[in-house]
């Protein structure tokens, strides 16, 4: 079934309030993925300082910290978080290097991924989603269908620089697309179909490609029914398959955009009271922009 939330903030004003307001999205669907719950920040600057990259990490060693004594390094839970004034690819090689049998989840500029298996209530709290701020963010409540229950089948899928991916359904066809992109150089991390759509995406963004352009070829090539939430270092984009049976709604007000699988993780938003409400049509491609 899965639960997806995912925030926006137009206003500057409210950016430390995000952890906040995405606290209490997803916890109106937890019910919806009990296994587990993952999420992105973009823009937390507790975790990663202006003019550092920041690595996720599932699997660090306890001596990360002495092996990276001038990295910034934040434990919680599954995830380690480790932020340095490098280039992105020199921060996550500098990483493989002293940790080659860790697994990185998540890389970027602005954003800190967080993934892990558990109630999602205990697992935002052992996150501190509540205490992030920043400009934009997603989480996500899993109940798993296609592959195991472990940290790293969790979503948010982040397989590029400040990308991150979130799924509810399933791809009938991810099988295919993963031999297809396996045979093109592509590695993957999990056997979990969601991540088939997010190297996709990552492809077709790397070819060039905007956020739009990436899901209208998506829904092109992929079969099965699915909600998507993807964001990146610009902004976010929603879409859902030709028949759009799993649930979304999105909210849109002056200070904000929203999206969620169930009107309740909107309704705790300020100012829901005055915002043009809306169900996404099937395969229409939803985007907005810094």
């Amino acid at each position: 079934m899965c639960g997806i939330v995912g925030l926006h903030l137009r206003d500057p004003e409210l950016h430390p309030q995000l952890g906040t307001l995405l606290d209490a999205m997803l916890g109106q669907v937890v019910e919806r993925g009990p296994d587990s719950a993952g999420v992105a920040v973009y823009g937390d600057r507790r975790r990663c300082p202006e003019g550092h990259a920041a690595v996720s990490v599932l699997h660090a060693p306890p001596d990360l910290a002495k092996a990276l004594p001038e990295a910034l390094i934040t434990q919680a839970g599954d995830t380690t978080v480790v932020a340095a004034p490098l280039a992105v690819d020199a921060l996550a090689a500098a990483v493989r290097e002293v940790a080659p049998d860790a697994r990185i989840v998540g890389t970027g500029t602005e954003l800190t991924v967080y993934k892990g298996t558990g109630h999602p209530n205990a697992l935002s709290a052992t996150y501190d989603l509540a205490g992030a701020q920043g400009w934009q963010g997603l989480a996500h409540t899993r109940m798993a269908t296609e592959s195991a229950v472990t940290p790293e089948g969790c979503h948010p899928f982040s397989v590029g620089d400040d990308q991150c991916l979130v799924h509810n359904g399933s791809f009938a066809n991810h099988a295919t697309i993963r031999r297809e992109l396996q045979a093109e150089g592509v590695v993957f991390d999990s056997e979990n179909d969601s991540e088939v759509g997010a190297r996709f995406v990552a492809s077709r963004l790397a070819q060039g490609e905007d956020l739009h352009k990436a899901l209208r070829a998506l829904c092109e090539r992929f079969d099965g029914f699915y909600t998507l939430l993807v964001t990146n270092g610009d902004g976010f984009a929603v879409v859902r398959d030709a028949i759009a049976c799993k649930p979304a709604i999105i909210a849109e007000a002056d200070d904000w955009v929203a999206m969620a699988s169930e009107f309740r993780a909107l309704a705790v938003l300020p100012g829901i009271e005055g915002a043009r409400i809306y169900e996404p049509e099937p395969e229409r491609v939803y985007a907005w922009h810094r």
